[in-house]
């Protein structure tokens, strides 16, 4: 390799992982649930069972939490704590807390917790209401494509 083709290398060598890290766009391993860059909070520290308790997004106390396929889950109180650990797959988002819309397109994101939706008893996040919107035009088909691709994108 030639001095030049080197210093290319190196560079490229460099700025690929800087890149990766500061845009969040290449993933090593999909976490079971999703969690911020630099955080074990599940959901950005709303809690789950609100969502279905009292019909809205509430952030959680981390007075009241509980750790869960290796996040920290948080709740508005210990009743509602207790009701999770009873059993969190009841109260837990499906896709581990990523993005219901992304999962149906093979794919993880972010999401906003205030940008979600329950169906037949299950929490859907999205990464946005923008994209919320459209997950909902054509939602069964959505859970259906993104139940599908869900084990394989944890695989990844």
């Amino acid at each position: 390799m030639n001095t030049r083709s080197h210093r290319i290398f190196r560079s490229l060598a460099l700025a690929i992982p800087l890149f990766a890290w500061l845009t969040g766009s290449v993933a090593l391993a999909v976490d079971p649930v999703y969690t911020a860059r630099f955080s074990d909070v599940a959901i950005k520290g709303y809690d789950p069972v609100a969502y279905f308790e009292e019909g809205k997004p509430v952030e959680g106390d981390d007075a009241f939490s509980y750790e869960w396929r290796g996040a920290e889950w948080r709740f508005v109180s210990q009743h509602h704590r207790e009701l999770f650990v009873a059993n969190p797959e009841q109260f837990a988002p499906q896709y581990g807390g990523y993005c219901a819309y992304a999962v149906s397109n093979g794919s993880t994101a972010s999401i906003d917790p205030k940008a979600w939706d329950i169906h037949e008893g299950k929490l859907y996040l999205n990464y946005s209401l923008g994209i919320q919107k459209k997950w909902r035009q054509d939602k069964a088909e959505r859970i259906a494509a993104a139940d599908e691709k869900w084990p394989a994108i944890l695989a990844d």
